[in-house]
């Protein structure tokens, strides 16, 4: 039996905050044909958005149909009037509309930043006596009847996501193990094919094994179908059919509302991806995506980020509506236009950066739309090698995210100077933080590659600046960054940008750039370094589990980063008391040893990246991230102290009477509940294709 202790770990606290993510000006900035564009675009990224609940666990989407049928039939307000008039607390309710909301907000029973489950913060027989006041229980209870075990089912390999027994995944059956996904990725690159839109399913029979990688698509067939001794290679299209056809069609609808021809183009690649699986003309979408340059409604959808694989090269769905926020995208502006300059001062040399940097679009934008399992506070995207490397890429930074992010926010483990300067120029910090991160540190960097006619992407005279040598390795044809590095790509990529960022924030030219000189600038510097290291030795190993290691990306990097700053005599961790612990940044040592330590392991991570070289760099990763004594027990102090992650109430886009207008909520549970119901305005088609994909997938998980 789990223990209650162990237990509340994986409780959504009852006072969890939600905040707004405010779009109300950045919409009301909108012409009728810019507004008619992105609400198209975003029916198709929350029609999308159902696909990451099939993406997440097998009882993601019918435990999503219990609690959307639930609220669609009562208001939340008069559930809860009806509840607390049958004998129940306040608290039951909450738990119940808590644990609702995470459903929705992160796309299934799973944490979307970290991986974990969460279960609801009431009792499994409590809330069953809960459920049955609605006036639809004879519909809601079979549902319930098959779901209330595995709702609450902390076994173990059920409390994270990852392989199988140790996690669960619905990216890979539950027979794959990580030789099988090798074995696959193998075959895929010599059929120069990538997986981003794939899911792979694996069956045995009388000694032979059949992988069937199956691509996302409306059409249903089988397209290739490859024998290799006892093991047989069969690519097949069909995945999320009825959803993804959906999606397609939504976004053809958009195109008469595009800006241009780039725009119109962009969207008939996508909708040619979704119907027929083909990578290749998401690719060829997202090339027109990046000439798109500055537009009003930015957008992008597919399937993008592979944190969640355990593999560490599927993509997950997501989609997102945003309009421009012309004041900070200025600064953004400014910022490419000196990339080039700052790009020398990063630490390696010229031979390990592209030949020409391509200078991307990076504007700030208000979210008016985003589906998937979380919000991110910016996006350097297409994440295709290809395309980042020789055509370009674009930066985002989510502009509105960044303050709703830090609201309600509480800061332990500092020291009241350093709380009272954090909680004054974090958010200054943080954009600043973000625009270095996405353009110069996701947009650096050349991959050293052999060229498929035999010749090589860099120099024969070319030096590794760690040994003196030329480079050892380097990347063979079909190789990506993601199927060479493989499950540590995501969390080592995400280091190597924000150690980018806190190298170039000392720059005072990149600090003016942000509008911060003199004494400004030297907080807005010291409370980027300070809020990193925060992060990564406070709130970081929240992360982090004994036994099945780090399972979220980003907080991992910001571990490793602090180890590091540890390390060079930067930063101090002491326990001033046994419930408490005290994170010092030494100020004066930033610009020399501290600059110095992360300039050194920057260079480290990039010559690694760029040449292919995964054995040094899990070694030298693997030895940061590390967690050992005195780490193991101040992880409970840091979880007695743990600050849930806010949950975004977003607006919806309605279309009436030939306009559009923008619906927004109250910032509460009741608010975020009642905006979910009302984002689908005909569910019952969307229940049954969820039914459907989750019965389809049984046999596997």
């Amino acid at each position: 039996m789990e223990s209650e202790a162990n237990k509340n770990r994986y409780l959504l606290p009852n006072d969890q905050p939600v905040v707004t993510l405010e779009a109300v000006s950045a919409f009301n900035s909108l012409t009728l044909k810019e507004k008619l564009y992105a609400y198209h675009i975003s029916q198709a990224a929350w029609k999308g958005g159902l696909i990451t609940l099939l993406q997440t666990s097998p009882e993601s989407g019918p435990i999503f149909i219990l609690f959307h049928m639930l609220f669609s039939t009562q208001a939340p307000e008069e559930f809860k009037r009806l509840a607390l008039n049958s004998g129940f607390m306040e608290d039951d309710v909450k738990a119940l509309f808590v644990y609702a909301c995470g459903v929705f907000c992160n796309a299934g029973n799973y944490k979307g930043f970290g991986d974990t489950k969460f279960i609801p913060n009431i009792d499994q027989n409590h809330l069953e006596e809960l459920l049955k006041l609605s006036p639809i229980w004879n519909e809601l209870e079979l549902l319930w009847s098959e779901l209330k075990d595995v709702i609450y089912d902390l076994t173990p390999g059920k409390t994270c996501l990852g392989y199988s027994p140790q996690g669960c995944t619905t990216y890979l059956s539950k027979n794959c193990t990580p030789e099988d996904n090798e074995r696959v990725q193998n075959w895929l690159k010599s059929q120069k094919m990538e997986c981003y839109n794939t899911r792979l399913f694996k069956t045995e029979s009388d000694g032979k094994v059949t992988y069937e990688i199956r691509l996302a698509s409306e059409e249903r067939k089988e397209i290739q179908r490859t024998s290799d001794g006892n093991f047989t290679f069969v690519v097949t299209c069909g995945d999320y059919s009825p959803i993804i056809g959906k999606v397609a069609t939504h976004l053809e609808s958009a195109i008469e509302y595009a800006a241009n021809e780039v725009e119109a183009n962009m969207l008939a690649c996508y909708v040619s991806s979704f119907r027929t699986g083909s990578l290749d003309d998401h690719k060829a979408g997202s090339r027109y995506w990046i000439r798109d340059m500055s537009p009003v409604i930015e957008t992008y959808i597919g399937f993008i980020e592979t944190y969640r694989d355990p593999a560490g090269v599927r993509g997950e769905f997501e989609g997102f509506v945003a309009a421009v926020n012309k004041e900070m995208s200025g600064k953004f502006t400014t910022l490419v236009s000196n990339a080039e300059s700052f790009l020398k001062l990063l630490p390696w040399t010229k031979g390990f950066e592209k030949d020409k940097f391509l200078k991307p679009d990076f504007t700030s934008l208000d979210v008016l739309t985003f589906a998937g399992s979380g919000i991110p506070a910016g996006i350097n995207i297409p994440n295709y090698d290809e395309i980042r490397q020789s055509e370009g890429f674009k930066n985002v930074s989510l502009g509105n995210v960044i303050p709703a992010s830090y609201k309600q926010s509480t800061t332990p483990f500092l020291a009241k100077e350093d709380a009272d300067l954090l909680q004054k120029w974090r958010v200054p910090a943080f954009e600043l933080q973000v625009g270095l991160h996405e353009l110069l540190g996701h947009g650096s960097g050349k991959l050293l590659k052999k060229e498929s006619d035999g010749s090589f992407n860099f120099s024969t005279s070319l030096l590794d600046p760690l040994t003196g040598k030329p480079p050892s390795s380097y990347y063979e044809p079909g190789d990506t960054y993601d199927t060479k590095f493989g499950s540590l790509s995501s969390s080592y990529e995400e280091c190597r940008a924000e150690a980018v960022g806190l190298y170039l924030c000392l720059d005072p030219q990149v600090l003016k750039i942000f509008g911060h000189e003199g004494e400004d600038a030297e907080q807005v510097s010291y409370v980027n370094w300070l809020s990193l290291v925060w992060a990564g030795a406070g709130s970081g190993l929240e992360q982090y589990e004994p036994g099945r290691g780090w399972l979220q990306a980003h907080a991992q990097a910001r571990f490793v980063l602090a180890r590091v700053l540890i390390q060079a005599g930067v930063v101090q961790i002491t326990q001033p008391s046994e419930g408490d612990l005290l994170i010092t940044l030494d100020r004066s040592t930033i610009r020399g040893a501290g600059r110095t330590a992360i300039g050194h392991f920057l260079l480290q991570l990039q010559i690694y990246k760029s040449t292919g070289n995964v054995e040094e760099a899990v070694k030298l990763y693997n030895h940061y991230a590390e967690v050992s004594e005195p780490w193991l027990s101040w992880r409970s102090i840091i979880l007695a102290n743990k600050q849930p992650r806010k949950m975004f109430v977003q607006a919806n886009l309605v279309l009436k009477d030939s306009t559009v207008e923008l619906k927004t909520y109250d910032a509460n549970l009741e608010g975020l509940l009642k905006s979910w119901t009302e984002r689908f305005v005909e569910p019952q088609p969307l229940y049954e294709s969820l039914m459907e994909l989750t019965k389809l997938d049984a046999k596997h998980f």
